[in-house]
This record gives structure tokens, sequence and C-alpha cells, in this order.
């Protein structure tokens, strides 16, 4: 019962912080709430699982992920305010949190190797909670969540691309979408 109570929360919290993208399907903002709604099943399927057996093998790999989650999150937001010259006026999708109404293409820092950080993390999370406890229905979870990750990535960079053009493409040729040299 107390997951379903979490779930409920967590789900209000998400859809409130989400509005303005849940009204606009295609947004990045879309996919992204979707991804986020499979993170939080994940997570309330495994949290009973979460220090059971530290020592395995899937746990370890589980930890290595979670802990890596936090790189490409600190490392993006820090670089993304710094360089982005975030502002109220752009132009474009209204749904867009503050600090991604960014003006400037940003390349350097961890924008150098790959284009999403924030989803990156997104991603590493998941399949880090994956590893706690593995199950068909975690998979499934991890799946779909990857799924809606590559779909908001996806609309981000159309998004970017209208707003940034060519620059952006020729950025696109230069990096990777979540892990650096590989994809």
């Amino acid at each position: 019962m107390w997951k379903l109570i979490i779930f409920i929360i967590a789900t209000g919290l998400l859809v409130y912080i989400s509005r303005a993208s849940l009204r606009q399907p295609g947004s990045h903002g879309f996919y992204r709430f979707f991804a986020w709604e499979c993170i939080v099943l994940l997570f309330l399927l495994n949290v009973e699982k979460w220090f059971v057996d530290p020592f395995s093998w899937h746990q370890m790999v589980s930890w290595i992920l979670l802990f890596a989650s936090f790189v490409p999150l600190i490392f993006g937001v820090k670089v993304l305010r710094e360089c982005g010259k975030p502002a109220k006026e752009r132009h474009g999708d209204p749904s867009l949190y503050a600090f991604e109404k960014t003006t400037e293409l940003v390349t350097t820092g961890i924008y150098a190797y790959i284009r999403h950080p924030l989803y990156s993390s997104l991603f590493l999370l998941t399949w880090g909670i994956y590893f706690k406890a593995l199950s068909l229905a975690s998979i499934a979870l991890a799946l779909v969540a990857t799924t809606f990750l590559v779909a908001t990535a996806s609309a981000d960079e159309a998004e970017c691309i209208r707003f940034f053009g060519d620059d952006y493409r020729r950025y696109m040729g230069k990096t990777k979408r979540f892990i650096p040299f590989l994809f």
C-alpha cells in the first residue's frame, strides 16, 4: 500500500513539474515525463532489494552506475548555467525550464563529449536501479525508460536544431548523445 501512495505522490509532483510539457505532445519534456514515471516505478519495484546482498556482482554494478549518474548531472548543470546564457525571453518551447532557455550553444566541458548529460544521468540512474534486483519486470521498465530517454533526446535535438540551426547540426556530428565516444 505504501508503494502505491508514494507512486501517486511522485506522479502528482511530476505532473505538476511537467504540466507545460504535457500540453505539448512531442516536446522533449513530454517524453521526459514518461521516462521519469518509469524510473519511479522501477525504484518502487526494486526498493526492497536496495541493500540485500550488498557485495553481489549486480549490486556492485548498481552502485557504480548510481554514483556515476551524479557526474553528468553536476557537470551538465554547471556548464549549462555558466555558458548557456539562459534568458527568459528565449523563443520557442514555453515548457522549457529556466536553465534550459539557453541562448548560446554550449559545446564546452562535458558538452564537448555528449549532447545530453542530464539525460545521460537519468540513463545511468535507470540502469543503476535496474541492477538492484534483476527481474523481467525490472528489465522491461528499464528498457521502456531508456526508450523514452532516447525519444526525449531526439525531441530535444529537433528543438535545438530549430533554435541553433546548422551550428547544432555540426555539433551533433562531433558528439555522442549519452556516453562519450560510444552512444
